[in-house]
């Protein structure tokens, strides 16, 4: 008999799903239902702990060709994930309470948290398609949970359209390997393009897979619609697409390029490092001069996947190292860049705007947000001791050794320090505005305690991260070396 043990996480968090629209018969609150998803989430958390200490399960499907399997790298990202969408849903009590369709919001958080632990998961291109459309379905609704906002149903719109688009673009080009090497497992894609060699069709193949999932990521230039669908969203939305969503398009990179076509390593590096580098310097470029809050975040998410983006490339070469940099960075993060976007949630919830200018004053209006937006901040800058810091010291560090057999990825390395440099100054630029310049009010802000909370989840890790990163630093190495299994053991 076949053990599922593997799809236990993903399980858990479908069934709370399924249940949270009769349970909101029972409890029309925002509250409890808030409280029944934590209860799931922390179950999933505690089944992939559990795994952690006790062993992984048995693959799901045949040995040689698995569909599913739980590794360490499955850990990592069934860990960061659910994280996210802990704090998420403990800031949504609070945020979204008052608004129609309670259940279905949660529900699809769940199942869209489900969704990327599952592509995390998967060997198999067919699975990664499933489980990447479980996710992008759900968030797709997410985002137009406002039905009234204008704006938000705008930014659904888009996210929609683009998504199709993007969609039909990667399976387009995963039909094509899979009629090159005649399997749709990642392992069995690269044995045979190894034996192949590159051909016209493999070529195509390669840019539509970059394409589609590109726009998934938004890596230059598919990054235009990330503005926009983050700004119309509800913050809390906005917060899970930036620090789990694309994510996932990351991990799916990772393991398709490294994975189903490290055998074509020298037809894609150079061209995912351009890739790389004009995403950091367009996103931190167009953040500069942004007015809008969550646009600058959005453009600096833009700029954030760049950095993680060079670990492909410079996996080529250095192999587990630079994947450990870029798994590193996606954790530090999911709490960084999520704990901003969960900062504009809670002043928007008291009635506070989404303009740059209304921030002003703030240090003495509300002491801990300004505090907690100044460490998130500074940590996606790249200020030590924070866990923004660390990430990108193993990134540059990587960068630095892949030269020494490939000079040109020392580009890598340094424009990530040139574009940490430029973030600084819109960073800094929201700053000022909150502990210098002199806002209209002066009215003390009461937040709700489940926001505060939310904020302090992220709070703490982002400072944690950064100071304790050694524990984490190891599971993000054991993770990059599930991607290449001849250094395993």
């Amino acid at each position: 008999m076949m053990d599922y043990g593997a799809i236990y996480p993903e399980l858990i968090l479908i069934l709370f799903a399924a249940a949270l629209p009769a349970l909101h018969w029972l409890f029309k609150s925002s509250r409890a239902l808030a409280s029944i998803s934590l209860v799931g989430i922390a179950a999933s958390i505690g089944t992939v702990v559990y795994y952690m200490v006790n062993g992984y399960p048995d693959v799901i499907g045949n040995v040689n060709t698995p569909l599913l399997g739980f590794d360490a790298l499955a850990a990592v990202f069934s860990l960061v994930f659910p994280s996210v969408a802990f704090y998420v849903v403990l800031a949504s009590a609070m945020y979204i309470e008052g608004e129609n369709h309670l259940a279905e919001y949660y529900s699809l958080i769940l199942l869209a948290t489900a969704g990327m632990m599952l592509v995390a998961s998967a060997y198999d291109l067919i699975t990664i398609f499933v489980g990447l459309e479980l996710a992008s379905m759900s968030t797709y609704a997410l985002v137009a949970f406002r039905k009234r906002d204008k704006r938000g149903a705008e930014a659904a719109v888009k996210y929609v359209i683009i998504g199709a688009f993007s969609s039909a673009l990667a399976l387009y080009g995963i039909s094509i390997l899979y009629g090159l090497a005649g399997t749709s497992n990642l392992e069995g894609i690269n044995a045979a393009l190894a034996v192949q060699g590159t051909e016209l069709a493999t070529l195509l193949a390669i840019a539509l897979v970059i394409a589609g999932f590109g726009f998934k990521v938004a890596i230059a230039p598919f990054h235009m619609w990330a503005p926009d669908v983050y700004e119309g969203a509800p913050s809390t939305v906005s917060a899970l697409l930036a620090s789990s969503s694309k994510k996932m398009g990351l991990v799916l990179m990772f393991k398709i390029f490294l994975v189903g076509m490290i055998a074509l390593k020298a037809d894609w590096d150079v061209v995912v490092g351009i890739l790389a580098i004009l995403t950091m310097t367009v996103g931190n470029i167009l953040a500069l001069s942004q007015t809008n809050i969550k646009r600058m975040l959005a453009y600096s998410s833009i700029a954030q996947a760049g950095y993680i983006l060079m670990a492909l490339p410079l996996a080529t070469v250095v192999s587990d190292y630079a994947i450990t940099g870029g798994i590193f960075h996606i954790i530090t993060h999911a709490f960084m860049k999520g704990g901003a976007f969960i900062v504009v949630a809670a002043l928007a919830y008291v009635a506070i705007g989404e303009s740059i200018s209304d921030y002003k004053g703030l240090g003495k209006r509300s002491p801990f947000l300004a505090f907690s937006m100044t460490i998130f901040l500074f940590a996606l800058a790249g200020i030590p001791p924070l866990s923004g810091f660390m990430s990108k010291v193993v990134l540059i560090s990587a960068s630095i050794q892949a030269a020494e057999t490939t000079q040109w990825m020392l580009w890598l390395g340094v424009a990530l320090v040139l574009n940490s440099a430029l973030s600084l100054y819109y960073y800094v630029r929201v700053i000022k505005n909150m502990y210098v310049e002199k806002g209209d009010s002066v009215e003390r802000i009461k937040l709700p305690v489940s926001m505060a909370a939310a904020v302090a989840i992220c709070l703490i890790a982002t400072i944690g991260l950064g100071i304790f990163f050694d524990p984490v630093l190891e599971l993000s190495s054991e993770a990059a070396k599930v991607l290449f299994p001849t250094l395993m053991g």
